[in-house]
């Protein structure tokens, strides 16, 4: 199922995205925008469970402020719900998928072979959703899309420390020059999550506004809940070994800044600099 889930996000983001998301001329931001407002989970959408009066349409055009991408109403019926799960396979660009890739490739395969396919297929989904709506409630009044996988992969490495604390996990640590060390995973994760928890706070990282740091800590404690009962009769060690090269930022679910609002008329254009998604680091 990991390998599964895997090759679903590649295919997804390789297939199915239009362009690469987040970059390109202005035509292929505007296609990147309307994509997101189809199927990107949006905070206010699942709290108030309410659609914007205007999307992008995926057309370009010229408005008072020059170039833009013209927005309407939505010719497309949207439910928030079901917006969770498509956001969960879409990512901001190669750096974004490939990172959360990691992580799952990684810790996935041990939490699978505990919980077994269906139940850890549902863990997955659940740990995602969880981190989700956990994000939503904090923003309820946020327009800002949500995307990315890594609330749910949170919750696999929330599952890994509390089910192998003290199997040892491969790392490289920046320090000049890349040191591989082998750390215990409650040392590893442990630290992984409080550097997750100071960043959503919008202390010592520049990007806070658009990475979803919140959704990461709220997955990570969900897996660590849902994975709980499972510690009676879990070996000390997991099958498999496990290795990680990130050095705490992890892979992230991208909060990216919505274009188009309610607030604007049908027919006019969105200024390109506001166009423009926050997906980097």
């Amino acid at each position: 199922m990991t390998y599964a889930l895997l090759a679903a996000n590649f295919v997804v983001f390789v297939v199915l995205t239009p362009g690469t998301v987040g970059g390109g001329g202005l035509a292929d931001l505007c296609q990147t925008q309307a994509f997101l407002d189809r199927y990107a989970a949006v905070p206010q959408e699942l709290i108030h469970h309410r659609l914007p009066a205007l999307v992008a349409t995926g057309a370009t055009g010229v408005g008072p402020q020059g170039p833009g991408c013209v927005i309407g109403p939505p010719g497309y019926e949207k439910s928030p719900e079901l917006s969770v799960l498509t956001a969960m396979f879409l990512h901001g660009g190669w750096l974004h998928l490939l990172g959360n890739m990691l992580f799952l490739w990684i810790f996935g395969n041990n939490i699978e072979d505990r919980m077994g396919h269906i139940r850890y297929l549902l863990f997955y989904l659940v740990c995602g959703y969880a981190a989700a709506y956990g994000f939503a409630l904090l923003n309820a009044g946020s327009g800002e899309p949500l995307i990315g996988a890594s609330g749910a992969i949170a919750g696999v490495l929330g599952a890994y420390l509390v089910l192998y604390p003290k199997a040892r996990v491969w790392v490289l640590v920046p320090f000049l020059i890349f040191l591989p060390l082998r750390l215990p995973a409650w040392m590893v994760l442990g630290l992984w999550f409080v550097l997750q928890a100071v960043y959503s706070s919008g202390q010592g990282v520049t990007d806070a506004g658009t990475v979803a740091y919140v959704a990461h800590v709220v997955g990570f404690v969900a897996g660590m809940l849902l994975a709980w009962p499972l510690r009676r009769g879990t070996p000390r060690r997991p099958s498999r070994a496990a290795s990680s090269s990130d050095g705490g930022r992890g892979g992230a679910g991208r909060a990216t800044r919505q274009g188009p609002d309610s607030t604007r008329k049908p027919g006019t254009t969105l200024d390109k600099r506001r166009l423009r998604s926050r997906f980097g680091r």
